[in-house]
């Protein structure tokens, strides 16, 4: 089954970079989960970073530590299952191997926080560093 983006996740995911863009597209495609963009999954103004911070879901403050959202090089996603938002693991897991593909298909290289030590980030995901 190939999945497509809604309306929403389009909207969600405006203005990051065309690279995560081709990732996303890939990705939909080929992933066994559909999955879309969430509200501040893609870019975010300083203002909105910050306010993630003090919630405690994200390391970085806006401001001294800039997200790779607010350069547009990040996007956070969910799966979509059985007709709801889901942000189980299992299924992240199975986004993140389509996202892993697709950016290993197009050449773009990807990270995937779910893959780091210290602040799993499994909705999240960025161009490589150079």
């Amino acid at each position: 089954m190939s999945y497509k983006f809604g309306e929403n996740s389009l909207k969600n995911r405006a203005g990051i970079n065309p690279d995560l863009i081709e990732i996303l597209d890939r990705a939909v495609e080929i992933s066994i989960y559909d999955f879309g963009v969430p509200e501040h999954g893609g870019v975010r103004s300083a203002e909105t970073q910050k306010k993630l911070f003090d919630q405690g879901v994200s390391k970085a403050d806006g401001t001294t530590h800039k997200s790779f959202h607010q350069t547009a090089n990040a996007v956070d996603v969910y799966a979509y299952v059985n007709g709801q938002a889901s942000w189980n693991h299992e299924h992240l897991a199975v986004v993140a191997a389509a996202m892993l593909q697709a950016s290993s298909e197009l050449g773009i290289p990807l990270e995937w926080g779910g893959l780091w030590t210290g602040f799993c980030d499994r909705p999240h995901f960025q161009l490589a560093k150079d």
